[in-house]
């Protein structure tokens, strides 16, 4: 066993932080979170070097009191948690703050990059996968926010760049992707990852795919390996690149 280099005592490491679950009743955003898990813990090639290179902390259900209730966007308080980032309580909004909590204690530490990261929704009206990233005043930060959700673009068959969008709308200000936008440095990039409830189109084609819970795992494994692109690490990868391993 050789313990991976971002995580050896005093190595710096590069943190992509995800969540989902956060409105109980987008089902799909679990089924894209577990593609991503179970992609990264497999013996995948690509899965490898991304576990040697970045560290992922992911909290796959953010609102687990209103999934086990069968609410649709609220949790067992009432609350949308999905507008209590600016300032959770601890016993309103549990789950929340804890997240905030290990985010900020991240973000603070000078030994780790909070480089990443990325709420996982479902959308009940538009197809395909999108995302929706944060405006900044400086250009080159803007910029930069593109680059991945155009290489995911790129990777997944399904997902839209097209329908990506960049805005700071107010109604969305508590929101983890605008709040964490505001608050974290500019080495940090924020997304909502939204896919479909229902269907995709390919290439451009007017004949709408349904989705499936394999097809959502399978945008969650090419999520996950965008990183690769992302972080040019496609040369250490060893041998040929053998398809994405099936979850389930």
């Amino acid at each position: 066993f050789s313990l991976a280099a971002n995580l050896r005592p005093g190595a710096e490491q590069k943190v992509v932080f995800i969540t989902a679950r956060v409105h109980p009743g987008e089902t799909p955003s679990s089924f894209v979170c577990q593609g991503i898990i179970d992609f990264l813990v497999s013996h995948h090639p690509v899965a490898k070097v991304l576990r040697d290179h970045l560290v992922f902390k992911i909290a796959p259900m953010l609102n687990p009191d209103g999934v086990y209730l069968g609410n649709y966007r609220c949790s067992l308080m009432g609350f949308d948690l999905n507008r209590h980032w600016a300032n959770p309580s601890p016993w309103a909004h549990p789950t929340l703050h804890g997240v905030k909590e290990l985010i900020i204690d991240m973000y603070n530490n000078p030994k780790i990059n909070l480089e990443f990261y990325i709420d996982i929704h479902a959308h009940s009206t538009m197809m395909n996968g999108f995302m929706y990233g944060n405006i900044f005043e400086d250009e080159e930060r803007f910029q930069r926010q593109a680059v991945f959700p155009k290489l995911l673009c790129q990777n997944a068959e399904d997902f839209s760049y097209s329908s990506t969008s960049f805005n700071r709308d107010a109604v969305k200000a508590g929101t983890g992707r605008r709040f964490l936008g505001g608050l974290l440095n500019d080495t940090s990039s924020c997304y909502t990852l939204e896919v479909s409830f229902y269907s995709y189109l390919v290439g451009g084609t007017a004949s709408a795919v349904p989705y499936t819970e394999e097809a959502y795992m399978k945008l969650g494994r090419n999520v996950a390996r965008t990183f690769l692109d992302y972080y040019r690490l496609n040369s250490l990868v060893e041998g040929p690149l053998a398809p994405t391993p099936k979850t389930r």
